[in-house]
C-alpha cells in the first residue's frame, strides 16, 4: 500500500530543540526543589503523559494542579530560549524529498506554533498545521492526530507520521497509519529501536523509509 500523506512532528523532529527542552525541564524541576536531568536521562525517561515522566524523576505523584504549575514554568523558560533554536540540519531537504502532501502536528500551543513555523521559512509548505488548543500540555498525541486527519479529510491508513517519540508511534497505530521514528530528538535511540518500528538517524533517511512503506 502506498501511503500518500506525511505528517511531521515538530519539537525534537523538524525543530532541533532538545537542549532547550532539557534546560526548560530543569527550570521547572528547580522550582520544586528537585534534581536536574541531563540530555541522556531525559531521552531515556521522557514519555507522555508528561506528568508520568515528571513523577518518575521526582519520585512521587504529580497531581493535575502541580503539573499545571510545572507546565507553565517549563513553557515560560522554553519561550525565552526559542529564538536560539534552529531546524534540524536536513529538515528542509527532507521536506522537499517527500513527493506527496504533508502536514504538521505538534503538541506545542497552536497560537505560538503557527507564527513559529512561518519564522522558519515554512509558510505554504504544509496542507495543515495544528498545535494544542488547550492551556496545559503534556497529553497523548493520538486524539490530536485523529482530529488533524479528520480536518484534512484523510484516512489514517493513507498516512505516515515521522516523529521522535514512542507516543508518535502509538498515535499512528491508533488511526491505522505507520510511523518512522527519528533518533535525533527527545527519545534515546535504543528505546526507539526496541519498539520494532522503522527507525532513522536522519530526517532524509526517515522520508526515504516512509516512501517505502
Amino acid at each position: 500500500m502506498t501511503r500518500n500523506h506525511l505528517v511531521w512532528d515538530w519539537n525534537g523532529t523538524l525543530l532541533d530543540d532538545l537542549s532547550l527542552v532539557v534546560s526548560s525541564t530543569n527550570h521547572a524541576f528547580a522550582a520544586v526543589g528537585a534534581r536536574s536531568v541531563d540530555a541522556d536521562e531525559h531521552r531515556t525517561r521522557f514519555r507522555r503523559p508528561v506528568a508520568e515522566f515528571y513523577a518518575e524523576v521526582l519520585g512521587r505523584a504529580v497531581d493535575d494542579e502541580e503539573f499545571g504549575k510545572l507546565d507553565r514554568i517549563f513553557h515560560d523558560a522554553y519561550r525565552a530560549g526559542l529564538t536560539t533554536m534552529t531546524l534540524a540540519a536536513d529538515a528542509m531537504a527532507a521536506i522537499r524529498s517527500w513527493p506527496g502532501a504533508q502536514s504538521l502536528l505538534s503538541m506545542w500551543f497552536h497560537e505560538e506554533l503557527v507564527p513559529a513555523v512561518e519564522t522558519y521559512g515554512l509558510s505554504g509548505v504544509f496542507a495543515r498545521v495544528d498545535g494544542l488548543r488547550t492551556e496545559v500540555g503534556g497529553d497523548l498525541k493520538a486524539g490530536h492526530l485523529a482530529n488533524h486527519l479528520a480536518e484534512l479529510g484523510i484516512a489514517g491508513h493513507d498516512v505516515v507520521l515521522i516523529g521522535d517519540s514512542l507516543d508518535d508511534a502509538a498515535a499512528a497505530d491508533s488511526v491505522g497509519g505507520r510511523a518512522v521514528l527519528y533518533t535525533g530528538g527527545f527519545t534515546a535511540p535504543a528505546r526507539l529501536r526496541a519498539s520494532g518500528r522503522p527507525v532513522a538517524d536522519t530526517l532524509v533517511e526517515a522520508v526515504t523509509i516512509a516512501r517505502s512503506l
